[in-house]
């Protein structure tokens, strides 16, 4: 698929790239992504956000020294801080005239024919309403039993409800490396993956960030289930949204995941 031409993109930001080290929200950043993406829309191009950062806004909230680790106090605190999420993509949308909508999921809403039929039904009308939906797991009643664990799996199942021509999952990191570039200044970054194989899935190993849940291992997982369902993903960094429009002008940013051939 020629990304330039990609006219519905789901674009996934994660904790660590929304907020900065001490847990409180990182406004420059967001208002330079919620800008990018309001001009995409603006293009004529059909936009969904799936989000994380409900914990981390409600820990910074709370003025929290830390994101606690049992399941009562994370719940309660992402209903705080989903409120808190929505309030600023809302006000910064507004800004550019765009209307949001807020969407959470849960695993068994999807896995479940009947309701995901529904959820994907709710998704097309929205787009048709011209609305950027706005996806996060909800944190507050997700157990284990129901929760996708990290918002890189949901952002290709979201992707793969929409019909989505294009995943792009926003990082702290530049893309994948042969190795851990934090630690090897000699690591090198690799464009383009054709073929998710075990070497592939090596250079991923390694812990997110403390800010969130995933790591590069999320990714390429979320990279597979979207190119399963014949989904380019990219994986590049947020730092500065402002490298979105480079991407899908057709510049080398990140890393691009192609799609299974057979259902490309």
């Amino acid at each position: 698929m020629d990304i330039c031409k990609a006219g519905r993109i789901v674009f996934k930001v994660g904790t660590s790239t929304l907020t900065h080290p001490s847990g409180l929200i990182n406004l420059r950043r967001i208002e330079r992504l919620v800008k990018v993406l309001a001009d995409l829309k603006n293009m004529g191009k059909e936009i969904v956000l799936v989000t994380s950062g409900a914990i981390g806004v409600g820990v910074g909230k709370l003025g929290l020294a830390e994101r606690p680790k049992d399941i009562r106090s994370k719940q309660a605190i992402a209903a705080i801080g989903q409120v808190e999420l929505m309030y600023i993509y809302d006000r910064l949308f507004s800004e550019y005239n765009h209307t949001i909508s807020q969407v959470l999921l849960t695993r068994d809403i999807v896995e479940e024919e009947n309701r995901c039929a529904l959820c994907r039904n709710t998704f097309s009308r929205l787009l048709e309403y011209k609305v950027i939906p706005i996806v996060n797991e909800n944190d507050t009643v997700a157990v284990e039993e129901i929760e996708f664990g990290d918002n890189d799996s949901l952002s290709a199942v979201v992707a793969t409800l929409c019909g989505a021509d294009l995943l792009v999952i926003l990082s702290d990191i530049d893309g994948l490396y042969n190795d851990n570039p934090r630690k090897n200044p000699d690591a090198v970054r690799i464009p383009e993956v054709h073929v998710l194989d075990e070497t592939i899935l090596e250079y991923a190993k390694g812990a997110g960030s403390a800010r969130g849940t995933g790591g590069m291992i999320t990714k390429l997982h979320a990279a597979q289930l979207a190119g399963d369902a014949g989904i380019d993903t990219v994986v590049m960094n947020g730092e500065d949204p402002a490298q979105i429009y480079d991407l899908l002008e057709g510049k080398p940013v990140g890393t691009r995941f192609f799609a299974h051939p057979a259902q490309a």
